[in-house]
């Protein structure tokens, strides 16, 4: 159709890959049709590359790569800490993009061993594992006592985190994760079109700025599903804010790491599931 943004498909040699595409549609509304153009979320293949060997790929909205291939790195366990990666650089194809990383060399040496190891192919959220008790195993504990929140604090960092969703607002079609400090505000956010990588960019950037997890709430758009409460974890986060609610399973293991998770959280209140001594809610308990 003449006329329109180009799409992944159109783009042409050289131009860099955009996270919004504006595309034309017919809009229904009150009984009339009208043309539009509407900004869309762009989604684009992501190989995430260690010292010249593809780890996996995801599909990914190509902004914040740096940061997501960083975040990738620890919540899925490839480096201990973010001074094992070297240097790291984002490739642009023609099929997608390159988030090419380069570790220390005995990392490097483990991560080939482990994919020597490998028994079947890897996907988005669970990737590089190759067991059944690998992808649930428990987490350890986190030590120490965290911050504590007030209910006040849970609500205003929902509400604190949607002005910091500039791609939500364009397509309303994306999910986010912040870091909100009581007293601070939400102090870091990344957006993606995936849950999982909108947490692994927002990791990524925790661990550029050195900032710990352990100094605010990890709060998400989303469902919390386990390997949310496992990414968490990795960054050290004793909080977790979500809008939807959570798997039974990601409470149980949220419960055995330690980790407060305030779930369904709406204008009027939430929905605390583990660890329910961090919040303070200051109202009486009711329970039949």
């Amino acid at each position: 159709m003449a006329g329109h943004d180009m799409g992944p498909g159109d783009r042409r040699p050289g131009d860099r890959a955009r996270p919004v595409d504006s595309r034309p549609c017919l809009t229904y509304r009150a009984g009339a049709v009208h043309a539009a153009a509407r900004a869309l979320p762009e989604e684009m293949p992501v190989a995430m590359v260690y010292n010249g060997s593809t780890q996996a790929v995801m599909l990914a909205t190509p902004a914040d790569l740096e940061d997501f291939a960083r975040g990738f790195s620890l919540t899925e366990h490839i480096v201990a800490d973010a001074a094992e990666i070297e240097r790291i650089e984002v490739v642009e194809h023609d099929a997608g993009i390159e988030a090419q990383v380069w570790l220390a060399e005995d990392r490097a040496e483990a991560l080939a061993a482990r994919r020597r190891a490998m028994a079947g192919p890897v996907g988005c959220g669970l990737c590089g594992i190759d067991s059944l008790e690998e992808a649930l195993h428990p987490i350890a504990p986190l030590s120490g006592a965290g911050p504590r929140f007030t209910a006040a604090d849970v609500l205003r960092a929902m509400e604190a985190l949607a002005a910091h969703q500039p791609l939500h607002d364009q397509t309303r079609a994306v999910h986010a994760a912040g870091l909100y400090i009581p007293g601070e505000g939400i102090v870091l956010a990344r957006e993606d079109v995936g849950r999982h990588n909108a947490l692994d960019k927002l990791v990524g950037a925790m661990a550029k700025a050195g900032i710990e997890g352990a100094q605010g709430a990890v709060v998400l758009t989303s469902r919390v599903s386990v390997e949310m409460v496992q990414k968490c974890a990795v960054a050290g986060a004793r909080v977790l804010i979500a809008v939807s609610a959570p798997t039974g399973h990601a409470v149980r293991l949220a419960e055995g790491a330690g980790i407060t998770l305030a779930a369904l959280v709406r204008e009027d209140g939430f929905s605390l599931f583990t660890h329910k001594d961090r919040i303070e809610t200051g109202a009486s308990q009711n329970v039949a």
